[in-house]
Order: C-alpha cells, then structure tokens, then sequence
C-alpha cells in the first residue's frame, strides 16, 4: 500500500473511520482510506433530462415517478439554474412594433393572483422582456423601462387601463387581432410549464419559484437545451 500523498510504503493501521480501516502513513502523516467510494450523486445526462421534463410539461412529482429522483432534488436544481439565467435575452434589432399583454396564474391558492405581464417584438418570435407582480402600473414599470427603450413606432395592448399612463398618446393601438404574436408566446408558456397550465394539479407555491421557472423556460425555448446545475 502506496500512501497517497507521499508515495511511501510505510504505512500503519490507525483505527476506523465510518466503519471502515483507516491508516496513516509513518513518513509524512497523511491518513486515508484504502479505498474510497467513488463520488455519490446524478449525472449531467440525468439532471438535463430532468430539467428537459421539467420544461416540457411534466411535474415534479410526475418526473419523480419515471426518473427515481425524489422531486425536492429536482426542484433544487430549478433553482440552482434560475438563479444565474437573466429575465430575458436582449433583442439584435429593437422591434419597429411592440406588443404587451397579461398572463393571469396564482400562487399558493386561487385568489392569490399574480399577472405575468409580456413584451414581444411583433414579426419576431420570443418574449423580449417580462415581469411579474399584480395588475398594476408600478408592477408594469420595470418592463416599460425596457420597452420604452424600443421606441417603437406602434405598441399593440388589449387595453388595459395601465396602458396609456406609459404609452405616448397616439403610439397605442388597442386590438385583440393585432395580438397573435404575444398571446401566441403567453400560450406556449402555458404549454411548456405545468404550473401554468389553465387546469393542473400543478401549482406554483412561491414567486420565487416561479420566476426561476419562467427562466429556466425561456432559455429552453431560445436555445432548445436547458444548462446543468453543479
């Protein structure tokens, strides 16, 4: 037996550690196990496939059942991952037509609402900006901040009240037909992410947690892949 720090053969028993020998080697000092157990835990082939789940429609606990991964496992992984992507990715060009609009879910129970409120580029595919709060102006804010900037020439919005207190007079046109793009985009959420789901046993139980979801999905619908938690 090699001591693994030094090379030398010298080597003594030196009790147990765990249940198992340990030894410690007369030359330098170093103690070590014999052999060691190689390191626990999933593969990135697992969590990617996990995620991948995750974002296309499935549960946690669904994902529990076909992949063994205990749910809370998977749900530290949305985070881990939501935490280091952006809200969105900033657009090549800035969009000449702008169109906004509202996502309704809840959070925890039904009555507990929470608007997920959209920005898209009107001949582009792709959420461009979003936020999530209420239904009010302060919560539109941020995400005028972003789409103010576009200084587009028209901004398409169903009319909520919100509206004309950010968009200049004369800049908004209030028309459901105009609104394919974005309320095509806030049905793609609805169909990638369980928890936006107009009828599922699926629910978000904090903000938080939902913000990291809409990350995480967004990538996923730029790039087609998910990244792979540490």
């Amino acid at each position: 037996m090699l001591c693994p720090e030094c090379g030398s053969t010298h080597i003594r028993k030196n009790g147990k550690k765990q249940g198992k020998q340990n030894h410690i080697c007369v030359a330098c000092g170093r103690q070590f196990i014999k052999r060691y157990e190689p390191p626990k835990g999933y593969s990135d082939e697992v969590k990617r496939e996990c995620l991948k789940m995750y974002v296309n429609g499935m549960g946690f606990r669904g994902i529990e059942r076909v992949k063994g991964v205990h749910h809370t496992t998977v749900i530290t992984w949305v985070k881990q991952v939501g935490k280091l992507l952006p809200d969105s990715n900033q657009p090549e060009t800035f969009p000449e037509v702008g169109e906004l609009d509202e996502l309704e879910t809840f959070i925890g129970f039904k009555k507990n609402k929470i608007w997920l409120w959209t920005a898209v580029d009107h001949f582009k595919q792709g959420i461009l900006g979003w936020v999530l709060g209420d239904h009010s102006g302060e919560t539109f804010r941020p995400l005028w901040t972003i789409v103010g900037a576009w200084q587009c020439y028209f901004y398409v919005t169903d009319g909520w009240s919100v509206y004309p207190g950010f968009i200049p007079d004369g800049d908004q046109i209030v028309s459901k037909t105009y609104m394919t793009r974005v309320e095509g985009e806030n049905t793609r959420l609805r169909h990638y992410l369980a928890r936006l789901h107009r009828k599922s046993l699926c629910y978000s139980k904090s903000e938080e947690m939902l913000r990291h979801s809409i990350r995480l999905l967004l990538h996923y619908l730029k790039f087609w892949d998910v990244p792979v938690p540490a």
